[in-house]
């Protein structure tokens, strides 16, 4: 397994790009198996999540391309419609492809969903909304087994607002006849990127970003071009990285509007900032406070931000709380932080980090997840010393060549091969 080597003392600066968002592309991937023909998604990045989504595609019968940044997706008459296990327990989600195979085939056999080590994150959700659409299903050998004769459109209502489960009562509902409304939708930026993805295609959709959508189905769509969103968690992670270090970085090709909750955050805690339509400048910043954070669903603070948030406080003066309220299981990185001479502590789904800025040390960690892997990388830039992260193909899930993009701001950082 790869790892990274940190090496710490570097201010980072200069001008560095955001890639495409990751939880955009998944959705739309599986979106373009409602329509025949040649779909073309642009700035997509170049990430493990997405090779395993390629490779379900074409298990289902796509013809699949990807180069440069480009993918090209050639959606057959005639789908397959068994999503398996081995594919399936790669990327959790997967399940995504649920809802369109239902409205295309009126069959489909997924693979219950692996993915990150985050929380249970049951997709009864998803179900409850296939049900309320018409489609019959059951659990068998580990496999949700669901049919349906024709979808038709009803009133959804979510428990909480759940993203994957708004994403995929929206495709199947695209093809549905007649009217679906959903409330208590999730309102995150990726899922108007979807909505305007399916409008392009042929859908009739309202109130995306919005605690309701309205979607009148109709009888076919087309397949299209479409350029995915910037990565907000990404670039997220990339202000943190320059904050950290005191440097002067400038993150290009990304929306600051769909960070506000989080520059709120960082200005609170007195980090310099300039922010542009599509960038944001971090200024040189000797000193910050600590703050506390509570993660909520979009526009609340991003729980795929906290971990590197974490990271971001223990350099801070005074103590942080954070609430993580997304996911019942987001705090394995603390240990990790721990071995580095974090202070950190925690009560449920409570962390009370007290700062020290300085005050880690370079130690050899090991990645959990997604976010708690860039969560490490970046402890690494201020850690006295050097830090070392194995098991970061975590890492390769969701960061497009991040050690490149650090890099090329000055960090002294290696991935080595093993």
């Amino acid at each position: 397994m790869d790892k990274m080597h940190v090496i710490s003392g570097v201010k980072l600066n200069g001008e560095v790009s955001t890639s495409g968002a990751k939880n955009s592309v998944l959705a739309l991937v599986f979106a373009s198996l409602l329509a025949p023909g040649r779909h073309r998604l642009t700035n997509v990045p170049f990430l493990k999540d997405i090779e395993s989504a390629n490779l379900l595609l074409k298990s289902l019968g796509c013809e699949v391309t990807f180069a440069n940044n480009e993918l090209i997706i050639v959606v057959p008459q005639t789908l397959k419609y068994h999503a398996d296990y081995e594919i399936v327990r790669k990327m959790r989600a997967s399940i995504l492809c649920l809802g369109p195979l239902l409205a295309r085939t009126q069959k489909a056999e997924v693979s219950l969903p692996g993915g990150c080590a985050i929380g249970a994150r049951p997709i009864n959700l998803h179900l409850e909304a296939m049900r309320a659409l018409g489609a019959e299903l059951k659990l068998e050998n580990g496999y949700v087994i669901g049919h349906a004769k024709k979808l038709v459109g009803a009133p959804i209502t979510f428990d909480f607002a759940t993203v994957g489960g708004t994403e995929n009562a929206m495709m199947a509902a695209a093809l549905s006849e007649g009217e679906t409304i959903i409330d208590n939708a999730a309102k995150e930026p990726e899922i108007v990127d979807l909505a305007n993805y399916l409008k392009k295609m042929g859908a009739k959709i309202e109130g995306a970003g919005t605690s309701t959508i309205k979607i009148q189905g109709v009888d076919t769509l087309k397949a299209v071009d479409h350029e995915i969103i910037a990565d907000r968690v990404e670039a997220g992670t990339l202000i943190i990285a320059g904050a950290m270090t005191g440097g002067e970085i400038t993150v290009k090709k990304c929306d600051p509007s769909h960070l506000d909750t989080f520059l709120k955050k960082l200005k609170e805690a007195g980090i310099k900032m300039q922010i542009e339509k599509q960038s944001v400048t971090v200024l040189p910043t000797d000193k910050f406070r600590c703050v506390d954070i509570t993660t909520g669903p979009h526009p609340g603070f991003p729980t795929d931000l906290q971990a590197q948030f974490m990271a971001l406080m223990t350099q801070g003066q005074g103590a942080s709380v954070i609430k993580e309220t997304i996911f019942e299981n987001r705090f394995m990185h603390v240990q990790e932080l721990l071995r580095m001479g974090a202070h950190v502590s925690i009560s449920t789904n409570t962390a009370t980090v007290h700062g020290e800025p300085g005050g880690l040390m370079g130690a050899p960690v090991m990645a959990t997840d997604l976010r708690a892997s860039a969560c490490l990388v970046l402890a690494g830039l201020v850690a006295k010393g050097e830090t070392t992260v194995s098991r970061i193909y975590h890492l390769d899930r969701g960061y497009e060549k991040l050690e490149d993009k650090l890099a090329k701001l000055g960090a002294r950082i290696q991935r080595i091969k093993e």
